[in-house]
This record gives C-alpha cells, sequence and structure tokens, in this order.
C-alpha cells in the first residue's frame, strides 16, 4: 500500500530543469572547445613562425660570403620573391656561387612561409597567414648583429606594441595593425668565422 505525499518518479519539471542544466554545461564545453582550438592554431603559427626565422639564420651563417645579399632584400612573403636559381643550386658539378645560394635560400624560405612546401588539393598548406619577414643587419655584410623578424596574422585582435615595423604599413592585419604578430630573432654573425 502507498503512503501518502511518497514520490516515486522524476516530476516533468525536475526532468526539464535537469536538461536545462546539463545543455548550459555541454554550451560551456563548447566554446571551451573554440578557444582551445584558436590557442592551439596560435601557438602552431608561432612556433612555424620561430623555425622558420631561426633556419633562415642557420643558412646565412652557413653563407657567410653572401650576407649583404639576404639583408638587401625587400621584405618577403606571399610569393614577393618569386626567384629561382638555374638548376637550383642541386647539381654537385656546378655549384652555386654565394650570392645564387643566397638567392635560392631566400626563395625556399619564402615557399615555407607562404606554405608552399606541404601541397595539398588547393595548393599549399601548413604556412603562415599572411606572412611577411624582414631581415636586418650591416648592409656590407660585414661581421654584425643580424635580426630577422616573421610577421603574421592573428586570430584576435590585441595591441600592437608597435617595436617592429615589418609588415606594419602592408594593412593586412588590420587598421591599427591588431591582427599583426611578430617574432623576432636576433644573432651575432661574423662572415669570417
Amino acid at each position: 500500500m502507498r503512503q501518502p505525499g511518497a514520490q516515486n518518479g522524476f516530476t516533468l519539471i525536475e526532468l526539464l530543469v535537469t536538461v536545462v542544466i546539463f545543455s548550459i554545461g555541454l554550451l560551456g564545453i563548447a566554446g571551451l572547445q573554440i578557444v582551445s582550438k584558436r590557442a592551439t592554431f596560435e601557438a602552431m603559427q608561432r612556433t612555424t613562425a620561430t623555425q622558420a626565422a631561426s633556419g633562415l639564420l642557420e643558412d646565412m651563417r652557413a653563407n657567410g660570403p653572401a650576407l649583404a645579399t639576404y639583408v638587401t632584400s625587400a621584405q618577403i612573403g606571399q610569393s614577393t620573391m618569386q626567384t629561382s636559381v638555374a638548376g637550383g643550386c642541386d647539381n654537385f658539378n656546378q655549384p652555386c656561387s654565394s650570392v645564387e645560394m643566397a638567392t635560392r635560400d631566400l626563395a625556399q624560405w619564402e615557399t615555407l612561409l607562404d606554405g608552399g612546401m606541404e601541397a595539398g588539393p588547393a595548393g599549399g598548406v601548413g604556412g603562415l597567414v599572411s606572412p611577411r619577414a624582414c631581415i636586418a643587419g650591416p648592409l656590407d655584410g660585414s661581421a654584425g648583429v643580424y635580426t630577422v623578424s616573421v610577421v603574421w596574422r592573428g586570430t584576435v585582435a590585441i595591441t600592437d606594441p608597435g617595436i617592429n615595423a615589418c609588415g606594419a604599413d602592408s594593412g593586412q592585419y588590420g587598421d591599427a595593425n591588431e591582427f599583426r604578430r611578430v617574432i623576432q630573432i636576433l644573432t651575432f654573425i661574423d662572415p669570417n668565422i
């Protein structure tokens, strides 16, 4: 026999409250997933830029006689170089000059930034979003501090610190460069060592 006032199950109101609370939790998890994906993408872009800048500095260090060729190049990125060296400097019997090697390095480096080293169905993938790069140092290629700066477009607006002018005047990073991300690596290179 059933006692008066005893409850035998969930009421419809309790079930609706449970569904609403569960839905709010799922929306929170979805929002967290979006933030996580954005942060992962930003980290991947920063890692790609850092590896590319470090790689170019090592190429410059290995090709000391042509340091001036690296420095006098304009901003590179987004297929601005369009330069290739005949034979690609890969022929052992006809080696390239140091200037040809520098030109090849810059063209390959731009291809890396633009994502051309990894091809997908629609073209290059894996590069940076709207990349630009600047190389600074002694214009005569002498011993000194050389700086490689890599710029790309971020996903979230931030305040641009304005410490580096690379890519700042391109208009691709927002009206106040709020989407501009910059890494710069400095190193001392002596072409005689």
